[in-house]
């Protein structure tokens, strides 16, 4: 139920001024705001310059009209720029916090120095440590204050308790000099 049925709107703001709340319509795809799609729209305005801002929300209007907006992209033709607002967040009354419109500021190098060097660590991070999450897989954690193993199973069953002679459980010490 992440997509909506309601009408969206836009507002794009830049150095040299705003486009106007305007409807998103004819998108490439024939259904536009459904989950996990992405939707391309042609819009159609003055040169605004460097965007920095955008509004976008809905009428609210239709059944199922809460939306859960990941991030707007920009693609300027001028300049051949694009523009990435971040959202990732629901527009629905009775989600989030109950607003159907957002004000996004643009996301640029600026905003988040290093943001290709972050994305490298978490693809790595992950991929050293999705194994943990395959089927199958018992989940053991050291507990300080009892001394004990904390087990989830695949299962779904929690040992919050801890068995202190739990013969899988292995307590690592790490020691850093510096």
């Amino acid at each position: 139920n992440a997509g909506t049925e309601a009408d969206v709107y836009i507002s794009v703001y830049g150095e040299r001024g705003d486009t106007g709340s305007r409807q998103l319509l004819r998108s490439q795809k024939s259904k536009t705001f459904l989950k996990g799609q992405t939707d391309i729209f042609a819009v159609e305005a003055v040169h605004l310059g460097c965007l920095y801002k955008i509004v976008i929300g809905h009428n609210g209007l239709g059944s199922g009209n809460g939306w859960f907006l990941d991030k707007v992209v920009i693609k300027d033709p001028v300049t051949d720029l694009d523009y990435t607002f971040l959202c990732h967040r629901w527009l629905d009354q009775g989600q989030d916090d109950g607003n159907i419109t957002r004000e996004l500021p643009v996301t640029d190098a600026s905003t988040f120095p290093g943001r290709q060097e972050l994305e490298l660590k978490r693809e790595k991070t992950w991929a050293a440590e999705k194994w943990k999450f395959q089927k199958g897989i018992t989940l053991q954690f050291y507990n300080r204050l009892t001394h004990g193993f904390i087990c989830l199973y695949p299962d779904s069953r929690v040992d919050a308790l801890g068995d202190k002679k739990n013969k899988y459980g292995k307590v690592f010490s790490m020691w850093m000099h510096a």
